[in-house]
């Protein structure tokens, strides 16, 4: 797709405001799928955030949006595993709002923001002042706005115990006239509207299937060793962070089945937001099974570069290529973005049955292996085998990539895009009616 320039647009300014725009974290990337998607359409993009790789020219960052900032995480360890809360905290929580509200005035009048695009900020409570704060500037300036949800407060057990029960009612998510919501697939759809009654649209996480896929090249073709994998040595990468629900155990248990020395397995991302008592399970878990673990994200980055002691970064699209299949057996996916990468790199894939590929990605009819909820003795055998098999593979990667290209393309993003943001241009050209002259 090309840029299209558009001068008859109402809406000019998307202004994308989430936590963070950094990183390889899901909701960084997709909002970077869709800003070039959307930039492709004529508009102009702008960022409000607590972190951000995006261009500073066209970013307003605001410390105290990042869900890391200590002020808020100091917020956020008192409003939750309890029932009650201080008014002292609640003192805080609207301190905090009203900051970070006044901020988002400023970051629309500065860059003249005519639509908001609110990342998962609206959906998941990592940041309360922030969700209060753009609830509240919706409400008051009733600005267009998309509100892409990537997973809910109800999905997180660690979110279940609050003492915040009427905030969360009042802004994860809001009922207001001027949102569209969005989420990426059809069981949070069906959620949100029995919860709330809220009509969303159900846009998947895609990729640009029409951009060739990268390779091994000079950059990255010593991966392998960075790893202290050897060439013959069967690299089976997990690409997800080290968290409960990524089953990380499980791809350690078929490697301890396959009792193969050559087969090693790597993680490519670290523990976050969810603290390290997982991270020190499974690394016990594969010292008792025997498996070499290897989790480097140090060397992993969202761009190539080198550490101070002068070693390289690579970035996840070098480790890809390397990767003799991918494992992907989480308990729960919002979507399922390493499902997607694995096809666009046409590699083997295994894959639990998560609900949202059951319902959204599974009747597609995509070649996985597949395990429900744990390992089997079929599932040992079919990995074996499509190891061996490379021309099965080869098959199995040209129709996973044919059926993604279809479904889950930069193309099928920007249809959909299009039609929300033209009721918007609809909506925005009444208003301006009314009013008369500009």
């Amino acid at each position: 797709m090309t840029k299209r320039v558009n001068n008859n647009l109402k809406i000019r300014n998307i202004g994308f405001i989430s936590t963070r725009f950094k990183g390889t974290d899901g909701v960084s990337l997709e909002a970077e799928k869709w800003a070039s998607v959307i930039k492709r359409m004529g508009y102009e993009c702008y960022y409000f955030c607590g972190l951000s790789d995006r261009p500073p020219e066209r970013t307003m960052l605001v410390p105290e949006a990042f869900f890391g900032h200590p002020k808020i995480k100091n917020i956020q360890d008192q409003c939750f595993k309890v029932y009650r809360r201080s008014s002292e905290l609640t003192g805080k929580i609207h301190s905090m709002r009203r900051l970070l509200k006044h901020a988002i005035y400023n970051f629309v009048k500065k860059f003249h923001i005519d639509l908001i695009i609110a990342e998962n900020c609206l959906a998941i409570p990592m940041n309360v002042p922030l969700g209060l704060a753009l609830t509240e500037f919706i409400a008051e300036t009733g600005m267009p706005t998309i509100a892409h949800h990537h997973d809910f407060f109800w999905e997180r057990p660690r979110f279940f115990v609050n003492a915040i029960a009427d905030l969360i009612n009042m802004a994860f998510p809001p009922g207001l006239h001027s949102i569209q919501h969005v989420v990426i697939n059809t069981q949070a759809d069906r959620e949100l509207s029995y919860r709330t009654g809220i009509s969303p649209t159900v846009i998947p996480n895609v990729l640009d299937f029409k951009k060739p896929s990268p390779g091994i090249n000079h950059y990255n073709s010593d991966l392998r060793k960075a790893f202290g994998l050897k060439e013959d040595d069967i690299f089976i990468l997990q690409p997800t962070r080290v968290v409960a629900r990524k089953g990380i155990e499980h791809t350690i248990e078929v490697i301890s089945r396959l009792k193969d020395p050559k087969v090693k397995l790597v993680i490519s991302h670290s523990t976050t937001d969810e603290g390290d008592a997982y991270a020190k399970r499974i690394e016990d878990y594969a010292e008792h099974l025997g498996v070499q673990l290897i989790i480097k994200p140090e060397i992993i980055g969202d761009k190539r570069g080198r550490l101070k002691e002068g070693e390289k970064i690579y970035t996840l699209w070098d480790v890809y290529p390397h990767a003799d299949l991918v494992a992907y057996p989480s308990t729960y996916e919002g979507f399922g973005n390493a499902f997607i990468e694995a096809i666009y790199f046409k590699k083997p894939i295994l894959v639990n049955l998560y609900s949202a590929y059951i319902r959204d990605i599974k009747p597609l009819g995509f070649k996985a292996i597949e395990m429900e909820g744990y390992v089997t003795d079929e599932v040992i055998e079919q990995i074996r085998c499509l190891l061996k098999d490379s021309k099965t593979c080869y098959q199995h990667a040209q129709t996973n990539f044919e059926v993604a290209s279809r479904f889950f393309s930069y193309e099928v993003l920007a249809r959909k895009l299009k039609n929300i943001l033209m009721d918007f241009e609809g909506i925005v050209e009444a208003i301006e009616l009314q009013k008369g002259p500009r």
